[in-house]
Protein backbone atom coordinates (compact mmCIF):
# COMPACT_ATOMS: atom_id res chain seq x y z
CA UNK A 1 0.00 0.00 0.00
CA UNK A 2 1.08 3.62 -1.24
CA UNK A 3 1.72 5.82 2.08
CA UNK A 4 0.02 8.98 1.85
CA UNK A 5 2.75 12.14 2.95
CA UNK A 6 1.54 15.48 3.77
CA UNK A 7 3.88 18.11 2.50
CA UNK A 8 3.44 21.32 4.29
CA UNK A 9 4.31 25.38 3.54
CA UNK A 10 7.74 25.48 5.14
CA UNK A 11 9.43 28.12 6.54
CA UNK A 12 11.13 30.01 3.99
CA UNK A 13 13.03 32.13 6.43
CA UNK A 14 13.83 35.13 7.33
CA UNK A 15 11.36 35.47 9.93
CA UNK A 16 7.95 35.18 7.05
CA UNK A 17 5.01 33.83 8.34
CA UNK A 18 2.59 33.16 5.49
CA UNK A 19 2.83 33.17 1.20
CA UNK A 20 0.36 33.41 -1.28
CA UNK A 21 -0.10 31.11 -4.00
CA UNK A 22 0.52 32.44 -7.31
CA UNK A 23 1.17 29.26 -9.42
CA UNK A 24 0.58 25.84 -9.25
CA UNK A 25 2.78 23.74 -11.07
CA UNK A 26 1.49 20.53 -10.28
CA UNK A 27 -1.76 19.12 -10.84
CA UNK A 28 -3.59 16.37 -9.13
CA UNK A 29 -2.49 12.83 -10.46
CA UNK A 30 0.97 14.04 -11.70
CA UNK A 31 4.08 11.84 -11.01
CA UNK A 32 6.59 14.41 -8.98
CA UNK A 33 10.35 13.54 -8.42
CA UNK A 34 12.11 14.47 -4.90
CA UNK A 35 12.66 18.31 -4.62
CA UNK A 36 10.66 19.33 -7.83
CA UNK A 37 8.94 22.46 -7.76
CA UNK A 38 5.38 22.06 -6.84
CA UNK A 39 3.83 25.95 -6.08
CA UNK A 40 5.08 29.28 -6.56
CA UNK A 41 4.43 31.46 -4.27
CA UNK A 42 5.07 34.67 -3.19
CA UNK A 43 6.12 36.24 0.36
CA UNK A 44 6.79 39.68 1.50
CA UNK A 45 10.06 39.89 0.28
CA UNK A 46 10.11 37.65 -3.22
CA UNK A 47 8.88 35.48 -5.49
CA UNK A 48 9.82 31.88 -4.67
CA UNK A 49 9.64 28.02 -6.33
CA UNK A 50 8.98 25.72 -3.39
CA UNK A 51 10.11 22.20 -3.87
CA UNK A 52 8.81 18.74 -2.48
CA UNK A 53 10.82 16.38 -0.25
CA UNK A 54 8.56 13.87 -1.21
CA UNK A 55 8.79 12.13 -4.51
CA UNK A 56 5.48 9.99 -6.16
CA UNK A 57 1.76 10.60 -7.20
CA UNK A 58 -0.21 13.96 -6.13
CA UNK A 59 -3.18 13.40 -4.81
CA UNK A 60 -4.48 16.79 -3.46
CA UNK A 61 -3.89 19.98 -3.26
CA UNK A 62 -4.35 22.67 -0.37
CA UNK A 63 -5.10 26.07 -1.61
CA UNK A 64 -6.13 28.19 -4.66
CA UNK A 65 -3.87 30.62 -6.80
CA UNK A 66 -4.22 33.88 -4.96
CA UNK A 67 -4.90 32.20 -1.57
CA UNK A 68 -2.38 33.32 1.44
CA UNK A 69 -1.21 30.53 3.40
CA UNK A 70 0.33 30.64 6.94
CA UNK A 71 3.76 28.34 7.40
CA UNK A 72 2.73 24.95 7.91
CA UNK A 73 -0.70 24.63 6.50
CA UNK A 74 -0.34 21.30 4.14
CA UNK A 75 0.10 22.33 0.22
CA UNK A 76 -0.11 19.29 -0.89
CA UNK A 77 -0.35 15.42 -0.39
CA UNK A 78 2.08 12.77 -2.28
CA UNK A 79 1.70 8.93 -2.16
CA UNK A 80 4.66 7.82 -1.62
CA UNK A 81 5.76 3.78 -2.75
CA UNK A 82 2.40 4.25 -5.34
CA UNK A 83 2.65 0.95 -7.49
CA UNK A 84 -0.54 1.94 -9.67
CA UNK A 85 -2.31 5.30 -9.62
CA UNK A 86 -3.86 5.95 -6.07
CA UNK A 87 -7.50 7.54 -5.37
CA UNK A 88 -7.88 10.53 -3.91
CA UNK A 89 -8.48 11.18 -1.02
CA UNK A 90 -11.68 12.39 0.24
CA UNK A 91 -12.27 15.82 1.49
CA UNK A 92 -12.45 16.13 5.32
CA UNK A 93 -15.93 16.94 6.31
CA UNK A 94 -16.57 20.21 8.51
CA UNK A 95 -19.05 20.47 11.70
CA UNK A 96 -19.23 22.64 14.25
CA UNK A 97 -17.56 21.33 16.22
CA UNK A 98 -13.89 21.51 13.89
CA UNK A 99 -14.24 17.24 14.20
CA UNK A 100 -12.42 15.70 11.28
CA UNK A 101 -10.02 17.84 10.48
CA UNK A 102 -6.19 19.31 12.25
CA UNK A 103 -5.71 22.18 13.74
CA UNK A 104 -3.70 24.72 11.39
CA UNK A 105 -1.21 27.17 12.75
CA UNK A 106 -2.17 30.63 12.50
CA UNK A 107 -0.77 33.65 10.90
CA UNK A 108 1.32 34.77 14.05
CA UNK A 109 1.19 31.72 15.94
CA UNK A 110 4.30 30.21 13.91
CA UNK A 111 4.39 26.43 14.61
CA UNK A 112 4.79 27.01 18.06
CA UNK A 113 2.57 24.39 19.92
CA UNK A 114 3.43 25.39 23.20
CA UNK A 115 -0.04 27.63 23.33
CA UNK A 116 -3.39 26.78 22.07
CA UNK A 117 -4.34 27.05 18.79
CA UNK A 118 -7.01 28.16 16.95
CA UNK A 119 -8.46 25.82 13.80
CA UNK A 120 -8.05 26.89 10.38
CA UNK A 121 -9.62 25.14 7.75
CA UNK A 122 -7.78 24.99 4.09
CA UNK A 123 -9.79 22.69 2.34
CA UNK A 124 -7.67 20.36 0.11
CA UNK A 125 -8.51 20.64 -3.82
CA UNK A 126 -9.17 16.82 -4.78
CA UNK A 127 -9.77 15.24 -7.81
CA UNK A 128 -9.57 11.76 -8.80
CA UNK A 129 -7.31 11.60 -11.92
CA UNK A 130 -9.76 10.14 -14.73
CA UNK A 131 -13.01 11.72 -13.37
CA UNK A 132 -13.93 14.64 -15.02
CA UNK A 133 -13.39 18.30 -13.66
CA UNK A 134 -16.14 18.63 -11.16
CA UNK A 135 -18.55 22.07 -12.21
CA UNK A 136 -17.19 24.94 -10.37
CA UNK A 137 -19.34 26.10 -7.35
CA UNK A 138 -21.65 29.37 -7.79
CA UNK A 139 -19.71 32.66 -6.79
CA UNK A 140 -21.08 33.61 -3.42
CA UNK A 141 -23.37 36.23 -3.30
CA UNK A 142 -23.26 39.50 -0.50
CA UNK A 143 -26.52 39.89 1.52
CA UNK A 144 -28.14 43.31 0.73
CA UNK A 145 -28.41 45.80 3.41
CA UNK A 146 -31.19 44.78 5.73
CA UNK A 147 -32.91 47.46 8.62
CA UNK A 148 -31.20 45.87 11.21
CA UNK A 149 -28.44 42.89 11.60
CA UNK A 150 -28.84 39.80 12.82
CA UNK A 151 -27.09 39.58 16.78
CA UNK A 152 -24.73 36.83 17.51
CA UNK A 153 -21.14 35.78 16.63
CA UNK A 154 -19.84 35.96 13.10
CA UNK A 155 -19.07 33.00 11.26
CA UNK A 156 -15.24 33.64 10.16
CA UNK A 157 -12.13 31.80 11.34
CA UNK A 158 -9.45 32.95 8.69
CA UNK A 159 -7.84 36.33 10.25
CA UNK A 160 -6.97 36.59 6.49
CA UNK A 161 -10.57 37.21 6.01
CA UNK A 162 -11.13 39.57 8.97
CA UNK A 163 -8.56 41.76 7.78
CA UNK A 164 -9.63 41.97 3.61
CA UNK A 165 -12.90 42.73 5.26
CA UNK A 166 -11.20 45.18 7.86
CA UNK A 167 -9.06 47.11 5.46
CA UNK A 168 -11.68 47.14 2.21
CA UNK A 169 -14.82 48.45 5.06
CA UNK A 170 -16.95 45.04 4.50
CA UNK A 171 -19.37 44.52 6.81
CA UNK A 172 -18.61 40.58 7.85
CA UNK A 173 -22.51 40.75 9.87
CA UNK A 174 -23.82 41.19 6.21
CA UNK A 175 -22.36 38.25 4.18
CA UNK A 176 -23.88 35.43 3.84
CA UNK A 177 -20.85 32.27 3.86
CA UNK A 178 -20.55 30.08 1.24
CA UNK A 179 -18.45 27.68 3.80
CA UNK A 180 -19.56 24.76 5.73
CA UNK A 181 -22.19 25.69 8.37
CA UNK A 182 -22.29 29.52 6.88
CA UNK A 183 -18.42 30.02 7.42
CA UNK A 184 -17.65 32.88 5.94
CA UNK A 185 -14.75 32.32 3.57
CA UNK A 186 -12.28 35.13 1.56
CA UNK A 187 -14.37 34.42 -1.81
CA UNK A 188 -17.25 35.86 0.15
CA UNK A 189 -15.58 39.41 1.13
CA UNK A 190 -13.67 39.44 -2.29
CA UNK A 191 -17.29 39.22 -4.17
CA UNK A 192 -18.53 41.61 -1.79
CA UNK A 193 -16.10 43.95 -2.54
CA UNK A 194 -17.18 43.44 -7.21
CA UNK A 195 -20.46 44.10 -6.05
CA UNK A 196 -22.37 47.65 -7.14
CA UNK A 197 -22.96 48.98 -3.92
CA UNK A 198 -26.43 49.57 -2.98
CA UNK A 199 -28.22 52.31 -3.23
CA UNK A 200 -28.50 54.32 -0.02
CA UNK A 201 -32.54 55.53 0.73
CA UNK A 202 -31.00 58.65 2.72
CA UNK A 203 -29.13 59.82 -0.78
CA UNK A 204 -32.46 60.56 -2.59
CA UNK A 205 -33.60 62.93 0.38
CA UNK A 206 -29.99 64.70 -0.56
CA UNK A 207 -30.40 67.95 -2.02
CA UNK A 208 -27.74 68.00 -4.65
CA UNK A 209 -27.59 65.02 -6.50
CA UNK A 210 -23.92 63.83 -6.18
CA UNK A 211 -22.76 60.39 -8.44
CA UNK A 212 -20.07 58.91 -6.34
CA UNK A 213 -17.36 56.35 -8.30
CA UNK A 214 -15.09 53.91 -5.50
CA UNK A 215 -11.88 53.82 -6.65
CA UNK A 216 -9.61 51.61 -7.77
CA UNK A 217 -8.68 49.43 -4.82
CA UNK A 218 -4.88 48.05 -4.35
CA UNK A 219 -4.25 45.44 -1.59
CA UNK A 220 -1.19 46.08 0.10
CA UNK A 221 0.25 42.80 0.23
CA UNK A 222 3.51 41.25 -1.08
CA UNK A 223 6.00 42.99 -1.75
CA UNK A 224 3.88 46.60 -1.77
CA UNK A 225 2.66 45.72 1.37
CA UNK A 226 6.48 45.23 2.46
CA UNK A 227 7.95 47.96 1.54
CA UNK A 228 4.94 50.36 2.92
CA UNK A 229 5.15 49.02 6.00
CA UNK A 230 9.31 49.25 6.16
CA UNK A 231 8.90 52.74 4.88
CA UNK A 232 6.41 53.35 7.44
CA UNK A 233 8.11 51.85 10.43
CA UNK A 234 11.44 54.08 9.22
CA UNK A 235 9.91 57.15 9.38
CA UNK A 236 8.07 56.09 12.84
CA UNK A 237 11.13 55.26 14.52
CA UNK A 238 14.30 57.08 12.68
CA UNK A 239 14.79 60.67 13.47
CA UNK A 240 16.72 61.11 10.10
CA UNK A 241 17.98 64.18 8.53
CA UNK A 242 19.31 64.96 5.07
CA UNK A 243 22.30 66.72 3.09
CA UNK A 244 23.46 67.18 -0.24
CA UNK A 245 26.54 68.46 -2.43
CA UNK A 246 27.15 68.60 -5.92
CA UNK A 247 30.13 67.08 -7.12
CA UNK A 248 31.90 67.28 -10.83
CA UNK A 249 32.25 63.23 -11.80
CA UNK A 250 34.19 64.06 -14.97
CA UNK A 251 37.39 62.52 -14.02
CA UNK A 252 35.28 59.42 -12.42
CA UNK A 253 33.32 59.57 -15.89
CA UNK A 254 36.90 58.99 -17.71
CA UNK A 255 38.02 56.46 -15.28
CA UNK A 256 35.46 54.43 -15.91
CA UNK A 257 35.73 54.94 -19.56
CA UNK A 258 39.55 53.86 -19.63
CA UNK A 259 39.18 50.81 -17.28
CA UNK A 260 36.61 49.73 -19.69
CA UNK A 261 38.68 50.10 -22.90
CA UNK A 262 41.27 47.65 -21.61
CA UNK A 263 38.87 45.16 -22.40
CA UNK A 264 37.60 41.91 -19.97
CA UNK A 265 33.74 42.97 -18.34
CA UNK A 266 32.44 45.93 -18.38
CA UNK A 267 32.51 48.28 -14.97
CA UNK A 268 29.19 49.87 -13.67
CA UNK A 269 29.19 53.67 -12.89
CA UNK A 270 27.37 52.00 -9.76
CA UNK A 271 30.12 49.92 -9.49
CA UNK A 272 32.34 52.99 -8.60
CA UNK A 273 29.86 54.63 -6.53
CA UNK A 274 29.49 51.04 -4.30
CA UNK A 275 33.41 51.08 -4.04
CA UNK A 276 33.92 54.65 -2.84
CA UNK A 277 31.28 53.90 -0.74
CA UNK A 278 32.32 51.09 1.27
CA UNK A 279 36.02 53.26 1.34
CA UNK A 280 34.14 56.06 3.05
CA UNK A 281 32.24 53.75 5.85
CA UNK A 282 36.12 52.24 6.31
CA UNK A 283 36.66 55.46 7.74
CA UNK A 284 32.87 56.83 9.27
CA UNK A 285 31.87 53.57 10.62
CA UNK A 286 28.76 55.42 12.37
CA UNK A 287 26.72 55.11 9.24
CA UNK A 288 27.22 50.99 8.95
CA UNK A 289 25.57 50.55 12.21
CA UNK A 290 22.05 49.88 13.51
CA UNK A 291 20.18 51.09 16.69
CA UNK A 292 18.94 48.42 19.39
CA UNK A 293 16.25 50.29 21.10
CA UNK A 294 15.65 47.33 23.61
CA UNK A 295 19.02 47.81 25.01
CA UNK A 296 19.72 51.11 24.36
CA UNK A 297 22.37 50.70 22.08
CA UNK A 298 24.33 51.70 18.72
CA UNK A 299 25.53 48.40 17.08
CA UNK A 300 28.49 49.21 14.62
CA UNK A 301 28.87 46.16 12.11
CA UNK A 302 31.66 44.80 10.98
CA UNK A 303 31.14 43.97 7.34
CA UNK A 304 29.25 46.31 4.50
CA UNK A 305 26.32 44.46 2.97
CA UNK A 306 25.22 46.87 0.53
CA UNK A 307 21.64 47.27 -0.61
CA UNK A 308 20.79 48.66 -3.66
CA UNK A 309 17.59 49.97 -5.38
CA UNK A 310 16.09 48.12 -8.57
CA UNK A 311 13.13 48.94 -9.93
CA UNK A 312 10.89 46.01 -11.32
CA UNK A 313 7.34 45.15 -12.59
CA UNK A 314 6.45 44.00 -8.98
CA UNK A 315 7.91 47.17 -7.04
CA UNK A 316 10.90 48.44 -5.99
CA UNK A 317 13.07 45.96 -4.56
CA UNK A 318 16.67 46.28 -2.36
CA UNK A 319 18.66 43.19 -3.38
CA UNK A 320 22.19 43.09 -0.93
CA UNK A 321 25.77 42.29 -1.87
CA UNK A 322 27.09 41.00 0.68
CA UNK A 323 30.65 41.89 1.48
CA UNK A 324 30.78 44.48 -0.37
CA UNK A 325 33.73 45.93 0.99
CA UNK A 326 36.14 43.18 -0.10
CA UNK A 327 34.87 43.55 -3.56
CA UNK A 328 36.51 45.50 -6.53
CA UNK A 329 34.58 47.30 -8.63
CA UNK A 330 34.83 44.49 -11.59
CA UNK A 331 32.95 41.93 -8.92
CA UNK A 332 30.51 44.26 -7.68
CA UNK A 333 29.13 44.84 -11.19
CA UNK A 334 29.11 41.70 -12.03
CA UNK A 335 27.04 41.12 -8.56
CA UNK A 336 25.22 44.01 -9.22
CA UNK A 337 23.89 42.56 -12.49
CA UNK A 338 23.56 39.56 -11.12
CA UNK A 339 21.16 40.19 -8.63
CA UNK A 340 19.62 43.01 -10.56
CA UNK A 341 18.44 40.29 -13.39
CA UNK A 342 16.81 38.23 -10.38
CA UNK A 343 15.18 40.75 -9.59
CA UNK A 344 13.55 41.42 -12.85
CA UNK A 345 12.82 37.97 -12.83
CA UNK A 346 10.92 37.70 -9.69
CA UNK A 347 13.69 34.90 -8.35
CA UNK A 348 15.38 36.79 -5.80
CA UNK A 349 15.52 34.38 -2.99
CA UNK A 350 14.55 35.91 0.43
CA UNK A 351 18.08 36.18 1.94
CA UNK A 352 18.90 38.13 -1.22
CA UNK A 353 16.84 40.77 0.19
CA UNK A 354 17.44 41.18 3.92
CA UNK A 355 20.67 41.82 5.91
CA UNK A 356 22.07 45.03 4.24
CA UNK A 357 23.75 47.52 6.05
CA UNK A 358 23.64 50.41 3.79
CA UNK A 359 21.94 51.27 0.34
CA UNK A 360 22.97 52.89 -2.66
CA UNK A 361 19.69 54.45 -4.03
CA UNK A 362 20.44 55.54 -8.12
CA UNK A 363 17.33 57.40 -8.57
CA UNK A 364 19.41 59.47 -11.26
CA UNK A 365 18.09 56.61 -13.89
CA UNK A 366 14.64 58.14 -13.56
CA UNK A 367 16.23 61.61 -14.96
CA UNK A 368 15.92 63.28 -11.52
CA UNK A 369 18.83 65.36 -10.11
CA UNK A 370 17.78 64.94 -6.43
CA UNK A 371 15.96 63.32 -3.98
CA UNK A 372 15.22 62.40 0.49
CA UNK A 373 16.03 58.95 0.52
CA UNK A 374 14.04 57.11 3.36
CA UNK A 375 16.40 54.92 5.16
CA UNK A 376 16.12 51.22 4.56
CA UNK A 377 14.72 50.63 8.43
CA UNK A 378 16.91 49.14 10.10
CA UNK A 379 19.94 50.50 8.54
CA UNK A 380 21.51 53.98 9.37
CA UNK A 381 21.91 55.73 6.36
CA UNK A 382 21.31 55.57 2.44
CA UNK A 383 23.55 57.47 -0.11
CA UNK A 384 21.05 58.79 -3.13
CA UNK A 385 22.49 59.35 -6.26
CA UNK A 386 20.49 61.79 -9.36
CA UNK A 387 21.40 61.67 -13.05
CA UNK A 388 24.64 62.78 -14.56
CA UNK A 389 24.85 65.86 -16.76
CA UNK A 390 26.02 68.47 -18.62
CA UNK A 391 26.11 71.70 -16.79
CA UNK A 392 27.97 74.70 -15.69
CA UNK A 393 30.65 74.43 -13.71
CA UNK A 394 33.96 76.22 -12.50
CA UNK A 395 36.80 74.47 -13.16
CA UNK A 396 40.66 75.20 -12.51
CA UNK A 397 39.48 79.09 -12.51
CA UNK A 398 37.09 79.37 -15.54
CA UNK A 399 33.38 78.20 -16.96
CA UNK A 400 33.56 75.21 -18.12
CA UNK A 401 31.26 72.74 -18.86
CA UNK A 402 31.47 69.33 -16.98
CA UNK A 403 29.24 66.56 -15.33
CA UNK A 404 27.66 67.14 -12.74
CA UNK A 405 26.05 64.76 -10.02
CA UNK A 406 23.60 65.71 -6.61
CA UNK A 407 24.60 63.30 -3.96
CA UNK A 408 22.15 62.90 -0.90
CA UNK A 409 22.99 61.21 2.54
CA UNK A 410 20.01 60.59 4.64
CA UNK A 411 21.56 59.42 7.76
CA UNK A 412 19.85 58.50 11.51
CA UNK A 413 20.84 61.05 13.99
CA UNK A 414 20.67 59.17 16.59
CA UNK A 415 24.18 57.47 15.22
CA UNK A 416 25.94 60.42 14.82
CA UNK A 417 25.60 64.02 14.16
CA UNK A 418 26.08 66.47 11.19
CA UNK A 419 29.85 66.65 11.31
CA UNK A 420 30.14 62.83 10.95
CA UNK A 421 27.62 62.54 8.08
CA UNK A 422 29.41 65.88 6.33
CA UNK A 423 32.34 64.53 6.02
CA UNK A 424 31.21 61.12 4.97
CA UNK A 425 29.71 62.56 2.11
CA UNK A 426 32.55 65.12 1.69
CA UNK A 427 34.70 62.13 1.13
CA UNK A 428 32.23 60.66 -1.40
CA UNK A 429 32.43 63.88 -3.46
CA UNK A 430 35.75 64.16 -2.98
CA UNK A 431 36.53 60.42 -4.45
CA UNK A 432 33.73 61.26 -7.29
CA UNK A 433 35.37 64.27 -8.44
CA UNK A 434 38.77 62.90 -7.99
CA UNK A 435 39.11 59.42 -8.33
CA UNK A 436 43.15 59.63 -7.37
CA UNK A 437 41.85 60.26 -3.51
CA UNK A 438 40.25 56.62 -2.78
CA UNK A 439 43.52 55.31 -4.69
CA UNK A 440 45.20 57.21 -1.92
CA UNK A 441 42.77 55.81 0.71
CA UNK A 442 43.45 52.21 -0.16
Amino acid sequence: MPQVMEFKLPDLGEGLTEAEIVRWLVAVGDVVAIDQPVVEVETAKAMVEVPCPYGGVVTARFGEEGEELPVGAPLITVAVGAESMPEAPKAPEADAEGSGSVPRPLIGYGTDHSRPARRRRVRPVTAAVSAPAAAPAPAPVPVAAAPAVPAGPVPVISPLVRKLAKDNGVDLRALRGSGPEGLIMRADVEAALRAPEPVVAAAAAAPVAVTATAGERIPLKGVRGAVAEKLSRSRREIPDATCWVDADATELMAARAAMNAVGGPKISVLALLARICTAALARYPELNSTVDLEAKEIVRLPAVHLGFAAQTDRGLMVPVVRDAHTRNPESLSAEFARLTELARAGKLAPADLTGGTFTLNNYGVFGVDGSTPIINHPEAAMLGVGRIMPKPWVHGGELAVRQVVQLSLTFDHRVCDGGTAGGFLRYVADCVESPAVLLRSL
